[in-house]
């Protein structure tokens, strides 16, 4: 019976010392086309980017920097990450699909020192040239 109790316990609430994992990639990404896409910030300032892999999105403040993603939440049409970049920052993005042209990005956190929060409309635009 302790067994039992004890399996249930591990299966409910996972092992305490287990060490944090990468978490897969968002549902919502896949509904994103590849290409080049426009974001438009909230103050009407304008970038674009080749988007060759949507997972790109979730950390656009701290590129290429190796870090670590924790899905916090994941359905078809929404995701909400956190990450951690050792050595340069940590943040939060959630990327709303509207279509898989259009969507909504929402980031904040700290990069290099510096706290960050922006708010994006991507469109895209057309193929990467």
């Amino acid at each position: 019976m302790l067994k039992r109790l004890m399996l249930a316990a591990v299966i409910l609430f996972g092992t305490a010392g287990a060490p944090a994992r990468q978490s897969a990639a968002p549902n919502a990404l896949g509904g994103i086309e590849r290409g080049q896409w426009q974001l438009r910030s909230v103050d009407g300032s304008l970038r674009k980017l080749c988007v060759a892999n949507p997972a790109m999105l979730i950390q656009i403040v701290h590129g290429n920097a190796q870090c670590e993603h924790f899905v916090m939440e994941n359905t078809q049409r929404s995701a909400t990450i956190r990450y951690t970049c050792p050595s340069h920052g940590h943040g939060r993005t959630t990327i709303s699909v509207d279509t898989p042209r259009v969507i909504n990005l929402e980031t904040q956190g700290v990069a290099n020192g510096a706290p960050f929060a922006e708010r994006f409309e991507g469109r895209r635009i057309g193929p990467c040239s």
